[in-house]
C-alpha cells in the first residue's frame, strides 16, 4: 500500500476537479466537485486558525505533572494476527517480538474496531470508532467526516513532540491519502521499481501496475483490465530489497538523528507492510519453515446458523494471479499461503528487531514508550475464509505490546479487554499529557501497572458492514465481552427489532462453530443492552467515489502539457471555468509553496508531497 515519494529530507533538521468539464464528465460531476472544493477551503481555514491560536485544542481534562517528556516509538504492523511465539504459537519464528514482549505488557484480549485497514487506522489515530465517524470503507478520508479532529500524532506535535512517520500509518490508496497535519515533516514511503507492490523478480514485474498496485497507489486505471500480481514471492535477495527492510533503514536513520536532538522528544510512527498480501519476503525466511508441516484448519465452513452474508468472500485475495474467482482454494494453494504468511511475519519481525536494536544501541530505550500494534487479524483458512473483512475472532483479535520503563511491568500479561481506540488516551496519560475528552476510548494504564489484576472495561466494540442483495446496507455492530460476542446486523438508525443476530460463546465454543443467538435469549438481551448504551452507528459517509478521486491523476496528465511531472501556474489556470477563483485555488493546492503543483499535490488537493526513498 505504497505511495509516490519526493526527496529525502534531513530528519530533526529543519476533490475538487479543476478546468473545464473533462471528457466523460457531466455538469453534475462538476457541481459535486465544486461542493467538495468548498469543504476543502473550509477545512483549510480551520487549520489556519489552529495554527494561529494555540487555544483551539479539544476540551481537556486536568494535566498530569511530568517533568520528563518520553519519546514514543509506535510500530504499526499490517494484517498481523497474534500468530507469534509470545502469544503461544509454537511454529512461527518471531524471536524479536518475543524478546520485546518480555520488556513490557502483552495484551491477550486486544481487538481492533473494524477489521479492514483504513477504518482501523482511523480509529487508532483519531480515537474514534467507525460508527462515530460514519466511515467503513477504504477510500473516504476521515477529515471529510471530522475535519476539526486532532489526531494522536497531531496532538503530540502540538505539545512539543517532533512527529515523523514512515511506511503504512494511515491508509493510502483506493482514493485515500496521508494526513500532512499529523506530521512535523512529510510522511516517508519506500518505493520499489517505480511502484508499491514489492516484487523484485522479473517474472512478477509487469511493465505497468498490477491490480492491487493501482488500488494502493491511486493510479488512474481501469483496474479490471490490469494484470493480476503474484500472491507470493521468495527471491534470494537481501532484506533491504523489499519494502520493510527499506522502512527499517529509514527508521534507524531517524532514531540516529533524534539522538542528536535530545531536547526534543520524538513520536516516531513506523508502519511495516508485511504480512499483508502479497506474501513477499527474502527466501531465507521461507526456508525457516517446512511447507508440508502446515496443517489446514479443521473447520472449513461458516458457523452453523450464521447469516449467509456474515462471512467474508475474501475478494482481496481473489485479485491475485492464480486465485479462483469463486469457490475454495486447493490444499496446495492453502498451504502455500499459510507458509507465505509465516515467512512474511518472520521477515517483518527481523526488521522490527533491527529498529529496536538501534534504539537500544543509542541508549534511547529507557526514555521511550514502545507500542507494537496490529491493525487487525487475518483468516488463514478458518471457516473456509481468508483475509480479514469480518466480525469473527480471527479477523478482529490483534497483537498489542506496550513497553514503558518504570510503568509497564516487564514480562506482564494482561487479560483485560482493550480496543484500538484506547491507545490514544493511554499514550496521552503515559506521556503526561491532558487526555482529550472527545475520544471514544479509555486509558488502560492501570493494566500496564498491574497486568495480572487490573480490569479495564466490561466490553469492547467493533463493526463491519455488509450489503446483502435485496437488503440494503447493513451495519454489523459487535460487542465482545470476556466470554461472548454478539453481532447485531441492521440498517443504520433502523428499529432494534429489525436486527439479525449472531451470538458466540468462547468458553464453550472457541472456534465459533454455531450461532447461539436463538439458544441463549437472556445473554442476547444483556449484550444488546450494552450495545444500546452506545451511540447509534452512523451510515457510511457519501462524498465522491474512489474512481472519481482517481480521475484527478488523469486530469493531471492532461494538464501537464510538457510531461515534466509538475503543473506551472499557467498550465493550471489554462481553460479554467472560473478564472476569477482559480488563482486562489492554485495557492491552496500548492502545499509546499514552491510555485508549481506536483502530481501528489494536485491529486491529494493540497496534500503534502511524499519524499523519495534513497
Amino acid at each position: 500500500m505504497s505511495a509516490p515519494q519526493g526527496v529525502t529530507h534531513r530528519a530533526f533538521g529543519s476533490i475538487p476537479r479543476e478546468g473545464g468539464t473533462p471528457p466523460g464528465l457531466s455538469m453534475h460531476d462538476n457541481i459535486l466537485v465544486s461542493s467538495a472544493l468548498n469543504r476543502l477551503i473550509t477545512i483549510t481555514a480551520f487549520v489556519s486558525a489552529l495554527v494561529l491560536c494555540s487555544c483551539q485544542h479539544p476540551k481537556l481534562e486536568s494535566p498530569q505533572a511530568n517533568t520528563r517528556r518520553p519519546n514514543v516509538l509506535f510500530i504499526c504492523v499490517d494484517d498481523l494476527k497474534p500468530v507469534l511465539g509470545c502469544y503461544g504459537d509454537t511454529k512461527v519464528k518471531s524471536p524479536h517480538l518475543d524478546r520485546l514482549a518480555t520488556r513490557g505488557v502483552l495484551f491477550e484480549r486486544a481487538f481492533c474496531n473494524q477489521a479492514v485497514c483504513a477504518p482501523s487506522r482511523n480509529a487508532l489515530m483519531t480515537g474514534l470508532r467507525s460508527t462515530t465517524l460514519g466511515i467503513y470503507d477504504l477510500g473516504t478520508n476521515f477529515r471529510l467526516a471530522a475535519p476539526n479532529t486532532v489526531t494522536m500524532a497531531q496532538y503530540f506535535k502540538q505539545h512539543g513532540w517532533r512527529t515523523e512517520a514512515m511506511g503504512k500509518i494511515f491508509h493510502v490508496g483506493h482514493g485515500n491519502h496521508e494526513d500532512a497535519l499529523s506530521w512535523s515533516v512529510p510522511h516517508w514511503t519506500p518505493k520499489l521499481n517505480g511502484l508499491g507492490g514489492g516484487y523484485v523478480l522479473k517474472e512478477n514485474r509487469p511493465p505497468g501496475p498490477t491490480r492491487e498496485e493501482a488500488f494502493f497507489s491511486n493510479a488512474p486505471a481501469d483496474v479490471s483490465k490490469l494484470p493480476r500480481g503474484a500472491v507470493t514471492e521468495a527471491a534470494d535477495v537481501p532484506d533491504n530489497a523489499y519494502s520493510d527492510g527499506m522502512i527499517a533503514v529509514e527508521a534507524i536513520r531517524r532514531l540516529q538523528a533524534a539522538k542528536q536532538n535530545p531536547n526534543t522528544p520524538f513520536f516516531l510512527a513506523v508502519g511495516f507492510h508485511k504480512p499483508h498480501l502479497p506474501f513477499v519476503a527474502p527466501k531465507k525466511y521461507w526456508d525457516l519453515y517446512d511447507r508440508a508441516s502446515f496443517e489446514l484448519p479443521k473447520l472449513q465452513k461458516p458457523p452453523e446458523g450464521a447469516p449467509a452474508f456474515a462471512p467474508t468472500t475474501w475478494g482481496e485475495l481473489r485479485q491475485y494471479r492464480d486465485m479462483p474467482e469463486v469457490g475454495p482454494l486447493t490444499t496446495e494453494t492453502a498451504r502455500e499461503l499459510i507458509h507465505g504468511y509465516h515467512a512474511a511475519t518472520s521477515y517483518m519481525d527481523a526488521q522490527l528487531g533491527r529498529v529496536i536494536g538501534e534504539l537500544d544501541k543509542l541508549e534511547l530505550a529507557q526514555d521511550t514508550i514502545i507500542v507494537v500494534w496490529g491493525d487487525h487479524g487475518w483468516h488463514l483458512g478458518d471457516h473456509g475464509m481468508w483475509c480479514k473483512h469480518s466480525n469473527y475472532e480471527q479477523a478482529t483479535r490483534i497483537p498489542l505490546l506496550v513497553i514503558k520503563p518504570g510503568v509497564a511491568k516487564a514480562g506482564g500479561r494482561s487479560k483485560a479487554l482493550v480496543e484500538t481506540v484506547d491507545l490514544y488516551p493511554t499514550l496521552c496519560e503515559l506521556a503526561g499529557l491532558p487526555v482529550p475528552q472527545e475520544l471514544d476510548g479509555a486509558s488502560f494504564v492501570s493494566a500496564l501497572r498491574h497486568p495480572a489484576t487490573a480490569a479495564t472495561k466490561d466490553a469492547v466494540f467493533h463493526v463491519y458492514p455488509r450489503s446483502p442483495r435485496g437488503m440494503g446496507e447493513l451495519i454489523g455492530r459487535a460487542v465482545r465481552t470476556e466470554r461472548y460476542r454478539l453481532v447485531e446486523w441492521k440498517k443504520a438508525g433502523a428499529p432494534a427489532d429489525t436486527a439479525i443476530l449472531e451470538l458466540y460463546d468462547y468458553k464453550t465454543d472457541p472456534d465459533e462453530t454455531k450461532n447461539l443467538a436463538a439458544d441463549k435469549p437472556h445473554i442476547v438481551a444483556q449484550l444488546r443492552a450494552m450495545l444500546a448504551k452506545q451511540p447509534e452507528a452512523k451510515p457510511q459517509l457519501r462524498t465522491t467515489t474512489p474512481a472519481q478521486r482517481q480521475d484527478r491523476a488523469a486530469m493531471f496528465a492532461r494538464r501537464d502539457k510538457n510531461g515534466d511531472g509538475v503543473l506551472t501556474r499557467e498550465e493550471f489556470l489554462a481553460d479554467q471555468p472560473d478564472p476569477d477563483k482559480a488563482p486562489a485555488r492554485f495557492i491552496l493546492l500548492d502545499a509546499n509553496k514552491d510555485g508549481v503543483l506536483s502530481r501528489e499535490e494536485f491529486i491529494l488537493m493540497g496534500g503534502q508531497a511524499k519524499p523519495t526513498a534513497k
